[in-house]
């Protein structure tokens, strides 16, 4: 295999972040020596998750084994999803916002027409469905739980207990049309053939189009780590990667 030098386009921030967690946790299991440092685990992490590269790819990059190198990046996604804030920390940062977004994206993965649960008739692909909070400016939140394709919005902004969570924090949230029914602090558009609208309906819509439009920028946000574009792993560990990927960016952000 030929190798080559290549980049990972993140700023060091995130890198020195992982690098701290890791070392700290090489301290606590009281780790002795590996083929890579803490700061070389890192980097072959973010090179993962934000190039999407294979593992056989990275690890003769790295100088190491795939076996090696799947291990390394399994330890450090773990420990950035715990690291990861949770609905109630996100609720609590939330209530210090104007109001939050709320939107649901497809990341695509690569499953058979059989795997008929994780199929999105929307948008007639399977995938996992996760939800993203965002603030007024369109600044990635929190991201919940992966759950598969087939699952709606409001289903699993119900599952996840966002509704509730806004609710109880008195946050208002701007949703779409897949939330109608959702009721709480939700904010929905008015629901009906555009014709049939009243002009100050078509008013409001047009307004709350244009607030909501910003969620995209979260969205957008989290699918810039390449991997969860195409993801090729078991539908298990998506929820770990967009909880590592999600840590990452607020460390990087602070």
């Amino acid at each position: 295999m030929l190798v080559y030098p290549s980049g990972v386009d993140m700023s060091s921030s995130a890198l020195r972040f992982l690098s701290a967690r890791l070392c700290q946790h090489r301290r606590e299991l009281g780790t002795r020596w590996r083929r890579l440092s803490p700061g070389r685990q890192a980097l072959l992490t973010l090179a993962y998750l934000r190039n999407g590269h294979p593992y056989a790819q990275l690890a003769a990059g790295f100088g190491i084994g795939t076996t090696t190198a799947y291990r390394y990046v399994a330890e450090a996604v773990e420990l950035l999803a715990t690291l990861a804030p949770t609905l109630a920390e996100a609720a609590r940062t939330a209530s210090t916002k104007a109001f939050v977004l709320l939107d649901g994206t497809l990341l695509p993965i690569d499953r058979i027409a059989a795997d008929r649960p994780f199929y999105s008739g929307k948008h007639k692909k399977h995938g996992m469905n996760v939800q993203v909070l965002a603030d007024p400016s369109g600044r990635l939140l929190w991201a919940s739980p992966a759950l598969p394709g087939a699952v709606h919005d409001v289903r699993a902004a119900r599952e996840h207990g966002i509704i509730a969570a806004l609710a109880k924090a008195g946050v208002a949230c701007w949703a779409d049309k897949g939330y109608r029914g959702a009721a709480g602090t939700v904010r929905v558009p008015y629901w009906g053939r555009w014709e049939k609208l009243s002009a100050g309906q078509k008013a409001v819509n047009r307004s709350h189009a244009k607030i909501r439009a910003l969620v995209e920028r979260a969205v957008a946000t989290l699918k810039s780590w390449r991997l969860l574009r195409k993801i090729r792993c078991s539908t298990n560990r998506v929820t770990g990667l967009v909880q590592a990927v999600l840590c990452l960016y607020l460390a990087s952000s602070d």
